[in-house]
């Protein structure tokens, strides 16, 4: 997949990896992803590891946090 470079302002979208920078990808879908995205998201990567990263996270914002800690229990 080919990343938006709005959601990926820092870096160059095309430099990432899926494997390498999972963590990193999922929060930024979960802040600032759409449908299409989330869709994605929830192929390339196991509910368990996406619950995982909703509760590790420290750069999630707080809204985003408590409605995807509901989803991905």
């Amino acid at each position: 997949m080919i990343f938006r470079q709005s959601l990926f302002w820092d870096v160059d979208p095309k430099s990432i990896n899926p494997k390498k920078h999972a963590q990193y990808i999922i929060e930024r879908i979960l802040d600032l992803g759409n449908d299409r995205e989330i869709r994605w998201m929830n192929r390339q990567y196991s509910k368990t590891m996406i619950g995982k990263v909703v509760k590790k996270s420290r750069v999630l914002h707080k809204k985003s946090k408590n409605l995807w800690s509901l989803v991905y229990r």
